[in-house]
């Protein structure tokens, strides 16, 4: 059937009907050589359904109870924007580490279509456009429940971020979060003084 006749059926408009199509949120659905959107009639076919997940993580085991609360508090955000979640995925690994196997899951599952992060440091420390993207060519959307407040607030993220990181292949771990603290604390004091 053609996507007015679906989108009739449906109960929506052309416009919202041609836009989930555009999003490939009807499965089956093709254009033919004259432009014409055809939706195969088999069974009325439906609109993708959310997929939610949450996704909490911290750097080291030794913070397991924040991956406790900071997944409660991710999931009482869904549950306060009235979202079903499906999974509540906690991960230990380090920001840095592009290889973690449950993140790297969510991407190769392509199921999701809303991943929630407390803040966007939880997916990476770096890239993150570059995960964003790869959400959106699957149709996924990354919610950010505390983004950065300002420019200023996210280049000192970026800059801890790489203090962080030189200082861990120097130093190794523990010594690169005594001196990074220390670097930050730095930073901080310098800033009040400006």
């Amino acid at each position: 059937m053609k996507l007015s006749k679906w989108a009739k059926i449906q109960g929506i408009s052309y416009r919202a009907a041609w836009n989930h199509f555009k999003l490939g949120m009807i499965p089956g659905a093709y254009t033919l050589p004259s432009g014409t959107i055809i939706v195969p009639d088999d069974k009325q076919q439906e609109i993708r359904q959310e997929y939610i997940i949450c996704y909490a993580r911290v750097s080291s085991s030794q913070n397991k109870d924040n991956l406790v609360s900071q997944s409660k508090r991710i999931n009482d955000f869904c549950a306060a924007k009235g979202w079903i979640v499906k999974e509540s995925i906690q991960e230990v690994g380090s920001g840095l580490n592009d290889n973690r196997k449950k993140l790297l899951k969510i991407f190769e599952d392509k199921k999701a279509t809303k991943i929630v992060v407390e803040h966007k440091d939880r997916l990476t420390r770096f890239g993150f456009n570059y995960i964003e993207n790869l959400c959106r060519s699957f149709n996924c959307e990354i919610v950010i429940i505390n983004p950065a407040s300002n420019d200023k607030e996210d280049l000192i993220q970026d800059f801890t971020s790489i203090i962080t990181s030189f200082c861990a292949k120097i130093y190794g771990q523990r010594r690169a979060k005594r001196n990074t603290e220390k670097i930050i604390k730095s930073l901080e004091h310098d800033d009040t003084m400006q």
